[in-house]
Order: C-alpha cells, then sequence, then structure tokens
C-alpha cells in the first residue's frame, strides 16, 4: 500500500515538473495553472525547511 502512495506522489512530481517546462515552453492554460501550483507548492516547502533547520540549530547563521 505505502509503495502504492510512493508512486501515486512520484507521479505527481514528475508531471508537475513536465507541466513547468511545458508552461515555460508556451503551453495551454491548464498547464500554466499546474505549472504555478508546483512552484508555489515547491516555494512553500523550501521556506518550511529552512525554517525547520534555523530551529534546529538557532546559533548558526543561514547565508540565504
Amino acid at each position: 500500500m505505502i509503495i502504492v502512495l510512493l508512486l501515486g506522489i512520484l507521479v505527481l512530481v514528475v508531471g508537475g515538473c513536465a507541466c513547468v517546462v511545458w508552461a515555460e515552453r508556451g503551453g495551454p492554460r491548464w498547464a500554466r495553472v499546474v505549472a504555478t501550483v508546483t512552484l508555489t507548492a515547491s516555494e512553500l516547502l523550501r521556506s518550511s525547511d529552512k525554517k525547520r533547520r534555523r530551529g534546529l540549530n538557532p546559533s548558526s547563521q543561514d547565508d540565504d
């Protein structure tokens, strides 16, 4: 069951990346919407990861 879940997540990630590339080349409107959602989700994950890392080691300074 967990394999099916992980495969589903992998398909969504690969599909999102494909839509980002396709939207950059002028794809259809739905591809641009999916690309926007994918990029927004990646920014949210990136910022939450930075916050989590700062919380684990508050004495270090982040150069980002």
